[in-house]
């Protein structure tokens, strides 16, 4: 009992400090280290496999829609960087540059890629001639730099994973439909699979991506009430395809330049499950993206026919990502390390179980304890493994509508990011004064123009002129 009293012991309260309680979950549950290199982290087997889910979940749905996935280059010349000039200022702050090679200087310095739609787009000038040549639907699994100088592990580091895609469309129309299909296909991911709500809608100007036309984003609530920016899609317009000369011969032989998209989701989204479902026992996975779904543990297991039990019961529940933890810990420590871990379904069995041809099920999310047939397992686990899944979205969504306010004059809406941290919907006239204003004033920045739009007043929250969009604002990491 003292080691598992320690385990637990050794998260910080997240009523306490819930940015130590991240910072202990992520190490305690064994998700990454701290490396050597400044601002970069070592991604452990338990943290690796919960994105090589994510992986694959997103990488079928992505096939679905015709994305081919390939592979850029990991640097970029400074001069096809420099063809965009929105795009290079805006990520000029972040980039990491190459000067040598070997023990020579380069001609012409290179940066490691902060994203790759340079690349995509001088690959495009030479792949697509015709009409026929489109859409170009590519995708790429990859990691990006960008020098960050404030960094935590998964939300914010210097190196991380992503995938990115980027398209190419005849028309204004298909690459708009390519934008927000992407976009809703990230959001059904969120829900469906990480249990986690979330907000579609469109960026500000001032908030877009630097040479976009368009960004839309998907914006769930962590439970300390700030936003996490959880996934983007970029309608990109011929801005890129002129800057390029990507061009096509349409059915005409008229020749026209291509529109184009670019969308995204990273390792952030690990930070993400970790801060909307995470308890002060640990990591809280939802069943869909856990890469071990039951862990059995045998009680007493040096006694006679225990573990072979254990093993009988994994054969059983092979439908499930099911592990046996058959180590010499105490069931003690066994069970509070899954806790910590976030396995969604812990199963005891000890010799008075198998007497009785019964096991112990534990959910990891309310902690219920059953009594289960061993007849009835594999049901059983079936069914607690989706009702887990449906109630951790629900809890989720709940917790975002509580900490979801309305603010109708600047007053009201300091006082409320002052004091209930969240949501804060509030009308707004379109002007970046306003929405600089209130960032200087509140520490909000505004997150999304939902595309379900709501009329909560008539006038700006800031300025008191007519306003033009309800937005979501909030504090975010």
């Amino acid at each position: 009992m003292a080691e598992n009293k320690k385990l637990v012991q050794a998260i910080t309260s997240m009523e306490e400090d819930f940015a130590q309680w991240y910072t202990d979950v992520v190490l305690k549950a064994e998700l990454i280290d701290y490396s050597s290199v400044k601002g970069c982290m070592v991604i452990k087997p338990a943290g690796y496999a919960i994105w090589e889910n994510i992986q694959k979940e997103l990488d079928a749905r992505f096939k679905e829609t015709g994305v081919e996935n390939v592979y850029m280059p990991m640097f970029i010349p400074e001069s096809l960087l420099q063809k965009e000039k929105d795009h290079v200022e805006g990520f000029a702050p972040e980039v990491a540059w190459v000067t040598h090679g070997g023990l020579e200087p380069l001609a012409e310095r290179m940066c490691v890629r902060p994203t790759s739609e340079t690349l995509f787009c001088d690959f495009y000038a030479r792949e697509i001639q015709s009409y026929r040549d489109l859409p170009k639907c590519y995708n790429q699994w990859c990691s990006v730099v960008r020098w960050e100088k404030t960094t935590r592990p998964f939300l914010r580091s210097r190196e991380f994973l992503w995938q990115e895609g980027h398209t190419a469309h005849a028309t204004a129309e298909e690459a708009e439909a390519r934008t927000i299909q992407m976009l809703n296909l990230y959001a059904d991911f969120c829900e469906n699979v990480l249990a986690m709500p979330v907000v579609r809608g469109q960026k500000t100007d001032k908030e877009k991506f630097a040479g976009a036309e368009a960004t839309y984003t998907i914006e769930a609530l962590m439970h300390d009430g700030k936003a996490l920016q959880s996934g983007t899609s970029h309608n990109f317009g011929d801005g890129f395809a002129k800057a390029f000369e990507i061009q096509y011969s349409d059915k005409e032989n008229k020749l026209q330049y291509v529109h184009q998209t670019s969308w995204g989701m990273t390792t952030r989204l690990i930070g993400a499950i970790i801060m909307v479902h995470g308890d002060n026992s640990g990591l809280v996975l939802p069943p869909r993206i856990a890469p071990t779904q039951v862990v059995i543990v045998p009680v007493q297991q040096h006694k006679e026919g225990v573990l072979e039990k254990a093993m009988e019961l994994k054969s059983v529940l092979s439908n499930f990502r099911v592990k046996v933890d058959d180590s010499d810990k105490s069931p003690g420590f066994k069970f509070s390390e899954s806790e910590m871990r976030g396995i969604p379904l812990r199963v005891e069995i000890g010799p008075r179980d198998i007497a009785a041809n019964q096991a112990v099920l534990v959910r990891r999310d309310t902690h219920e304890k059953m009594t289960v047939s061993l007849d009835a397992l594999n049901e059983t686990v079936a069914e607690l493994l989706e009702n887990m899944q449906s109630d951790m979205l629900e809890r989720a969504r709940q917790h975002r509508e509580a900490h979801t306010y309305t603010a109708v004059t600047l007053e009201e809406f300091a006082k409320t990011v002052e004091e209930k941290p969240g949501f804060v919907k509030a009308m707004w006239c379109g002007c970046q004064e306003c929405e600089d204003k209130i960032k200087e004033l509140t520490g909000a920045t505004s997150r999304c123009m939902p595309f379900a739009q709501e009329k909560v007043a008539d006038t700006c929250v800031c300025c008191g002129k007519a306003a033009t969009k309800m937005v979501y604002w909030g504090k975010a990491y």
